[in-house]
């Protein structure tokens, strides 16, 4: 072979390898966009799925919370029936020792699960826990004071599960 040629294939061959580092170049640099791309896509997928997860734990929570709450809404009218049967068959002379110990046994359960009576006579009316059923004009006392309970109030920790009903004093004009 003579020297021209070579020369000739090895101008060649430098030439096709700077073809093949710019075609290899250019494919990198797709990859590597694509690449960026991607993880764009997967980091913005794992943000959704983690806002989901935290709003699905709220939402169960509230449910749960709005359940227990309805469960022991009942249980505390059960509960005051109670309380008016014993009190109305006290009345009657008539033996209550086992109502007296199922009326202990639902305090128990009350006191468990920390729900806690109102405290309402004598107290400032508080439209938060408190629910005016009537007024009654009495000059010795504050406007808004609770004169008598009509019905008891019950809280759980800070959730309201039933206001207690009330009657409000009001000085006269």
């Amino acid at each position: 072979m003579s020297e021209d040629k070579k020369v000739q294939k090895e101008g060649d061959q430098i030439e096709d390898n700077d073809e093949n580092r710019e075609v290899i170049s250019d494919e990198i640099k797709k990859l590597q966009d694509e690449n960026i791309e991607l993880k764009d896509k997967w980091q913005r997928a794992l943000a959704d799925y983690q806002n989901l997860e935290r709003r699905t734990q709220t939402e169960i929570s509230q449910r749960v919370s709005e359940k227990t709450n309805n469960l022991l809404l009942n249980f505390l009218n059960i509960y005051e029936d109670f309380l008016r049967a014993e009190n109305s068959l006290s009345k009657e002379k008539i033996n209550t020792d086992g109502i007296q110990a199922v009326i202990k046994n639902m305090e128990s359960l009350l006191s468990e699960n920390n729900i806690k009576p109102i405290d309402a006579i004598g107290e400032i009316f508080d439209p938060q826990i408190h629910e005016a059923v009537s007024i009654v004009e009495d000059n010795s006392l504050d406007d808004g004071t609770i004169t008598q309970e009509v019905s008891k109030g019950y809280i759980s920790g800070k959730a309201i599960l039933k206001p207690s009903k009330v009657i409000v004093s009001k000085k006269k004009n």
